[in-house]
């Protein structure tokens, strides 16, 4: 079943485990049950440190448990964990056989610590790129601490489920039974709801530290990058960061990084952070920035958080990137994850053989619709304007499909629904003035991004886009306060782009740091 040069790295990885462990998988008749077992029996044959039983009695099945022999499992997969997961399923088998974690002691000391039960099952689809990070921390839990199970759930194999619990994007997570949360986590994002006074010590924490010469906020490409160019000048430098990554977290396919051919979003945030991590940069992740003071008397401007702590620095640069764009019709916000998505990679297979819209004819949605063309049932693509945008290889791919459906001039105008799912959108044709509805499952939006500055309206000059307005140097209309990314109005917005001006802003602040500290001339005296 796995491919000869995969088969030869897990047997690789496998000599590293530590104690005997034990796969307990619970089977049918079906396809997927046969699919199973040979893969379970593939990864047995592969080290005699692994045992496999055939008898298990989960009500889920196909799927299997991974725990250490003699010990109550407490990782499970309800489907067959390849695609995107395998990485969660090796990583599973090396944990669970005494592999030590590649994670700091005070978050391995903060999940041991954890307190009462947590039941944690986690609907997945193999496509998805967000889906692994949650439930690589959920195992990664499981593991460490005897009170806390995680079953990852193959959407696309029980569908019943999916149905009953009304689940309309991946990741979705539930703890004991109850929706617990929805999209990409982090460890330390989990960590954060599961422990209720991880936030106030944190704060208390952040508030303490010095004041830095460069602080960045915002960690995706833009913001690593000037964390990076900071560090090497030997500057005490800090980064700020609702999450670490960005926007970029949420892109699959990065064909364009120049001298990296292919990669996608998570491997490319992952790369950065490791990056950053090679330097004397003081990172603060899952933290949300609320206000910019600019300097004072001090020489300090200040950068207070959501979480109560506030920081000071002598130069700030600014990173905070974009969000997607949304529609903003009514409907739209209550029925997000009910129907309304906005990542085709990660849910559109829990849309197979529905009807689905797309909305936008630019790159970005003219790619939504041909990669959901070969899930969904039909898939109708509405562009405001009267004709699409994206480039003449990808309309011409687009037009080739039979289960496709284009319509220019449509004006969304309401999401409809039956208050706990969408079935519907309204539109109007901008050309006719007719107003028409369409019946759908779901609806993608891809309308583009818009930058994360309203924390910043009223401190630093923002155009009339919200984007914060830099010069050539990357300097703001603050002395001392820089930005660079997608949050600028720099033209084109590419991660390739971004990185090269979060260099030049971090570079100007370098500059700017020795400026400033020069002291004032003094006048000369005259002689007697």
């Amino acid at each position: 079943m796995l491919a000869a040069n995969i088969r030869t790295q897990l047997e690789t990885y496998l000599q590293k485990l530590e104690q005997p462990i034990e796969l307990v998988a619970s089977l049918d008749d079906g396809a997927k049950s046969v699919e199973l077992r040979e893969l379970l029996r593939e990864i047995a044959s592969l080290s005699p440190k692994i045992a496999l039983r055939e008898d298990g009695a989960d009500a889920r099945k196909p799927s299997f448990t991974v725990g250490a022999a003699g010990q109550a499992a407490r990782v499970a997969f309800a489907g067959i964990p390849m695609g995107h997961e395998f990485t969660s399923l090796v990583l599973a088998l090396l944990q669970a056989g005494g592999y030590p974690p590649k994670v700091d002691a005070a978050t391995i000391e903060q999940i041991r610590n954890l307190q009462g039960e947590f039941r944690f099952e986690t609907f997945i689809s193999l496509s998805c790129h967000n889906c692994p990070d949650v439930v690589q921390a959920l195992n990664l839990m499981a593991v460490l601490n005897p009170g806390v199970t995680s079953t990852m759930i193959d959407g696309a194999l029980f569908q019943g489920e999916v149905e009953s619990r009304k689940i309309m994007a991946v990741p979705t997570v539930f703890v004991n039974g109850e929706a617990f949360g929805q999209g990409r986590m982090t460890l330390e994002e989990i960590l954060a709801k599961v422990d209720t006074g991880a936030a106030a010590r944190e704060a208390e924490k952040i508030g303490a530290k010095e004041a830095f010469d460069v602080l960045v906020v915002g960690g995706g490409p833009a913001g690593a990058a000037a964390a990076i160019y900071a560090a090497r000048k030997g500057i005490r430098t800090g980064v700020v960061a609702e999450r670490f990554g960005g926007q970029v977290l949420d892109t699959m396919g990065i064909e364009n990084l120049i001298s990296v051919p292919q990669t996608d979003g998570p491997k490319l945030a992952r790369a950065l952070e490791a990056h950053v991590a090679d330097y004397e940069v003081d990172v603060m992740n899952l933290q949300r920035a609320e206000a910019l003071e600019p300097a004072g008397d001090d020489g300090l401007a200040r950068v207070r958080l959501a979480g109560g702590a506030t920081l000071m620095a002598r130069t700030v640069i600014l990173a905070t990137g974009a969000r997607w764009r949304e529609m903003n019709v009514p409907g739209e916000r209550e029925y997000r994850g009910a129907g309304v998505a906005y990542c085709p990679h990660c849910d559109g297979p829990l849309f197979k053989g529905k009807r689905v819209a797309v909305i936008g004819g630019g790159n970005s949605g003219v790619e939504a619709a041909i990669d959901l063309a070969g899930v969904v049932a039909h898939v109708t693509l509405l562009e405001f304007d009267g004709k699409l945008r994206a480039d003449a290889v990808l309309q011409a791919k687009l037009k080739s499909l039979p289960n496709v459906t284009v319509i220019v001039n449509a004006q969304t105008t309401e999401v409809t629904g039956d208050g706990s799912k969408m079935n519907g959108l309204v539109y109007k044709d901008r050309a006719s003035g007719e107003v028409r509805n369409l019946e759908l499952e779901g609806v993608f939006v891809q309308i583009g991004l818009l930058p994360n500055t309203d924390w910043l309206k009223g401190t630093v000059a923002l155009s009339p886009r919200g984007e914060i307005e830099v010069d050539a140097r990357g300097q703001t209309s603050v002395p001392g306060v820089f930005a660079a990314g997608d949050a600028t109005t720099t033209p084109y917005k590419q991660i390739v782009i971004a990185m090269g001006e979060g260099a030049k802003a971090s570079l100007s602040a370098f500059d700017h740091l020795i400026r400033s500290s020069v002291p004032a001339a003094q006048p000369e005296k005259l002689a007697a």
